[in-house]
């Protein structure tokens, strides 16, 4: 179990792909978590390992995805006797089903290093790269005939304007610095991406027509408009290492006024696959059931409703109404 545990962890990281880490680290018998069961649990809800069932399980699945959206490590306290947030980073749930005893379990989120992209090999691109890289992004590095000693160990080298081998999300920062050359296609690539931040290394007289060429071959106005040249906050730069540094301030900024789940996809809206778990909000309790193996399904004017245990299902059958009327309140 350990083995596989490590190996979801490492196959996770090789995709730059965020999920928390779940270790039970106290128990009151007789809950089914023992002291040390640990778990992976990625961006689609999944777990792999072991850390408790029934409402354990979904609460776990719930908390999990916050830590992951604010970065955030919690410990989650499950029990009879329990019901509200105590201590600061403890959050703590009444247990809604049937089953006594008390669960603890600590959840850190590990979350991918947040990505740039640089286009060209301009003194200021390779500068970019190398600060970039010392300020803990994951960098790649894309220019026409770019060798290994180009730049300073990025961690992808594209020797071509192509995109083919890069993956970006909507987090993704892209800086064209290619100051002179195919600064246009570079651009227009680059638009065809996805990104949170676009930045174009370039004069003022430059960027007005440069801007204007991608106009007038076709590409939308808002998503031309919305690239920062010259790039950077403005420091009154003169090297290129002061160029990268306020590149570098513009990209945090940036990503510091975003929406704390930007770039996060809630699990429950994933389209279902094959085996894989499909996530319904419980309207009693607040935390997510997996539609496949739900404790108790109810009919309920046509919408289906699942529920995670005897308890939950009990209250809603008393007073449905109540729980529907608030459904979409309680959706983390």
């Amino acid at each position: 179990m350990l083995s596989k545990f490590l190996e979801k962890t490492q196959e996770l990281s090789r995709k730059n792909e965020p999920f928390a880490l779940a270790v039970v680290v106290r128990r009151e018998e007789p809950s089914s978590g023992k002291v040390g069961d640990k778990a992976v649990i990625n961006k689609h809800g999944e777990i792999i390992g072991w850390v408790g069932g029934g409402c354990v399980r979904a609460i776990l699945i719930k908390e999990a995805e916050d830590a992951m959206k604010t970065g955030q490590a919690r410990l989650v306290r499950i029990g009879k006797n329990t019901g509200a947030v105590n201590a600061k980073g403890t959050i703590e749930y009444k247990m809604t089903c049937q089953s006594e005893g008390t669960v603890e379990v600590f959840i850190e989120p590990v979350l991918p290093a947040p990505h740039l992209v640089v286009v060209g090999k301009s003194a200021i691109a390779r500068a970019l790269v190398k600060m970039a890289k010392a300020a803990g992004y994951r960098v790649t590095a894309m220019a026409n005939d770019a060798r290994l000693d180009t730049f300073e160990s990025p961690d992808q080298l594209i020797t071509q304007l192509s995109w083919t081998q890069v993956k970006t999300d909507p987090s993704t920062n892209i800086v064209v610095a290619t100051q002179g050359e195919q600064d246009e296609k570079a651009l227009e690539l680059a638009l065809q991406q996805q990104y949170a931040y676009l930045g174009f290394v370039a004069s003022h007289k430059k960027k007005e027509s440069v801007l204007q060429y991608l106009k007038d071959a076709g590409m939308a106005a808002e998503k031309v408009d919305g690239i920062e040249s010259p790039a950077g906050i403005d420091i009154n730069a003169k090297r290129p290492e002061e160029v990268a540094i306020s590149i570098l301030a513009a990209m945090i900024r940036n990503r510091n006024t975003l929406p704390s789940d930007f770039h996060f996809t809630r699990f429950d809206e994933i389209p279902a696959e094959a085996g894989k778990p499909s996530f319904y909000i419980n309207p009693v309790c607040g935390v997510p059931v997996d539609i496949n193996s739900p404790k108790h399904v109810v009919d309920y004017h046509g919408e289906k409703v699942y529920f995670c245990c005897d308890g939950c299902h009990t209250k809603f059958l008393a007073e449905p109404e109540k729980y529907m009327k608030g459904k979409d309140t309680v959706k983390a």
